[in-house]
């Protein structure tokens, strides 16, 4: 596909978006220190924002579908740069709370509508090139903005990071404005059908997967920082390497996810989810050595992620011709299981029982999911027809 300035002012604001929701995992320990509150309570600075966009993702779908979206891309960025600005200005944890729930009111949308946008961007056959392209920022995000950020809150104060995000939402903002041409609202949005979606079991069995499969990643990933300090005696620099290493097999995942989840979505699920019980329960053991870790953060990348396709996959398949706010849902799915992973992860911190429990909670988080799949099986799922319709991938 050819380079196209608009997409790239689109990926720009999901590069920032993909920071500004991981940066805090790695910066944990410096931000409960500097504000005096324990890794735990740091760490529903994760599930608030997480719990933001599973409550905003479909109030902001359906009540801005008459918005031009140029427009609304931009105002959704504003939100995003205002949130981040108010975390950089915090002296207290409840004002860097608040802040961190102001910024998640952009998330769900801007993907979603994002996604539409870049599709309508480009003649049809080159649409799914169109949203991977914007979705790059979002991977770059997990491979280089996210460490760059643990190594900067390290070296010059969190604050610092939370200045730098709330400046590529500014220039995301500019970039929306200069690079995307006026687009008007999407004239065919049903807000009734997309509701009625959301009553099928099979779209709510499909959501109830993605908040399991999701929770497992994030009961550990939420705490990896600490983790590694802690148990490996790991210094920033290896921790920052360590958060390089995961977006890498983050990125493998996607691609690999998406790739079987064409020939089989269940088997997908099924082969991803196992492997991610067996890593997290050799992760409780090889954490405390430096090498062993690096290699299991690796392929536990790759199984957080590679889960994410057939999820996907599945919720479209199972939300028929009205897969927006389904697709919108799904986000939210997603970072509810963000929210749930990172409480479960702290409630075992809380109660003393190590570190290494933790991996083993994320692994009895994936085992559900995995027995989820196997019980409830449907007769098999044949890959849905995307034609004309563009999937929203996860956040």
């Amino acid at each position: 596909m050819k380079f196209n300035t608009a997409i790239l002012a689109l990926a720009i604001g999901a590069f920032g978006i993909g920071v500004t929701e991981f940066a805090p995992m790695g910066m944990l320990p410096v931000i409960a220190s500097d504000l005096g509150v324990s890794i735990p309570t740091a760490g529903l600075l994760v599930s608030a924002y997480a719990f933001g966009v599973l409550l905003c993702a479909p109030l902001m779908t359906l009540t801005t579908s008459r918005v031009p979206r140029r427009t609304l891309l931009i105002a959704l960025m504003a939100i995003f740069t205002a949130g981040n600005l108010l975390a950089a200005l915090s002296e207290s944890y409840t004002t860097l709370l608040f802040a961190r729930v102001l910024t998640s009111f952009c998330h769900g949308a801007f993907f979603g509508v994002g996604a539409v946008v870049a599709a309508r961007l480009v003649p049809q056959d080159k649409r799914a090139s169109a949203v991977a392209a914007m979705f790059m920022g979002l991977t770059i995000a997990t491979v280089g903005g996210v460490p760059l950020a643990t190594w900067a809150a390290e070296q010059f104060g969190w604050r610092t990071v939370f200045w730098a995000v709330a400046g590529l939402g500014v220039l995301a903002m500019v970039s929306l404005r200069l690079a995307l041409p006026k687009l008007p609202a999407d004239a065919g949005a049903d807000m009734r059908a997309e509701l009625r979606v959301l009553g099928r079991a099979p779209v709510l069995k499909a959501l109830a997967l993605t908040v399991i499969a999701s929770s497992a990643m994030f009961t550990v990933f939420t705490y990896i920082a600490p983790i590694l300090l802690t148990e490996a005696h790991a210094s920033t620099s290896f921790v920052a390497w360590m958060l390089v290493i995961y977006g890498l097999g983050l990125t493998a995942g996607n691609w690999l996810g998406g790739r079987y989840a064409d020939r089989s979505v269940d088997g997908t699920l099924i082969v991803t989810l196992a492997s991610m019980v067996a890593l997290l329960v050799l992760f409780s053991v090889g954490m405390h050595w430096p090498l062993q870790a690096a290699v299991l953060i690796f392929l536990w990348g790759i199984t957080s992620f590679a889960v994410v396709p057939p999820l996907q996959m599945r919720v479209m398949a199972a939300a028929g011709d009205a897969p927006n706010l389904a697709s919108a849902m799904n986000i939210g799915a997603f970072n509810l299981g963000n929210a749930v992973g990172a409480v479960v992860g702290g409630a075992v911190i809380s109660a003393h029982l190590g570190y290494p429990a933790v991996a083993l909670a994320g692994a009895v988080m994936a085992a559900f999911g995995l027995a989820f799949v196997l019980v409830l099986r449907p007769p098999r799922i044949k890959p849905a027809d995307t034609s004309g319709l563009t999937a929203t991938p996860a956040a």
